[in-house]
């Protein structure tokens, strides 16, 4: 039918007043010229700053929007889940709100996901990927750190399991995301994990990423995550998930 939505985009925010408007417009700007109806589903996970206001207020501008509040800073895989299992696209993507990855990227998912793919991974790692502004060398230290343990305790094949653009078929959404246990920044560990675990077809695909504004990872959640991921080896090794 006409009215159906086709994708969504759920963008989970935390004290984000400085870029998401721009991120928002852009969204906004994008699905005025595709052929298809879309819808944004902003989860605000509990901000100090003026995010949530930002955002709402732009509801006079942009009209296949949602803006939803946490009672408090839950995470981004509260946040996400939250969002994914609001949505009613056919496709549901999530992005960072400062536009890293912008929305246009998503043309070269969708033949994928026409085409039986379950999931579309947006990654860094991949030939014909564009970095336009790295991170610190810090973080990128800790990122392939990081995904080194992840490749052996969860996600053996996926060498960029954290980029902050991936698309999802509805089918997948309730399948797993009712299964998903991990709030943080672990979350797309959790999902990717289940997605091999039963079998879905996932795809990777190269994005140009640039790094904008102030990351608000910091070392602490580098080792929350590796609880997480822990948890997650913990939850696989005990079947929790075939339940």
């Amino acid at each position: 039918m006409k009215d159906e939505i086709y994708l969504s985009v759920i963008i989970p925010i935390y004290d984000e007043e400085k870029t998401i408007k721009k991120t928002l417009l852009d969204v906004n700007d994008f699905f005025a010229n595709q052929e298809y109806n879309g819808e944004i589903i902003v989860i605000d996970d509990g901000s100090k700053d003026n995010s949530y206001d930002i955002s709402k207020n732009l509801g006079s501008i942009i009209k296949n929007m949602s803006v939803f509040k946490n009672s408090k800073n839950y995470g981004k895989g509260y946040s996400v889940k939250k969002g994914m299992l609001i949505a009613n696209g056919k496709f549901r993507l999530f992005m960072d709100a400062d536009n890293s990855t912008n929305i246009k990227q998503i043309n070269n998912a969708i033949p994928f996901l026409e085409n039986g793919y379950d999931i579309i991974i947006g990654s860094r790692k991949l030939k014909g990927n564009e970095i336009k502004k790295h991170q610190s060398f810090y973080k990128e230290t800790m990122g392939v750190v990081g995904n080194v343990l992840i490749r052996l305790l969860a996600v053996s094949k996926i060498t960029d399991t954290q980029c902050g653009f991936k698309c999802f078929s509805s089918k997948f959404v309730n399948d797993i995301f009712t299964k998903t246990t991990i709030n943080g920044w672990g979350f797309d560990i959790e999902v990717l994990a289940l997605a091999n675990k039963f079998g879905y077809k996932i795809k990777v695909i190269p994005v140009v990423w640039e790094n904008k504004g102030k990351s608000k990872v910091f070392f602490k959640d580098y080792i929350f995550t590796l609880k997480e991921l822990l948890q997650i080896k913990i939850n696989l090794l005990r079947k929790k998930y075939d339940h």
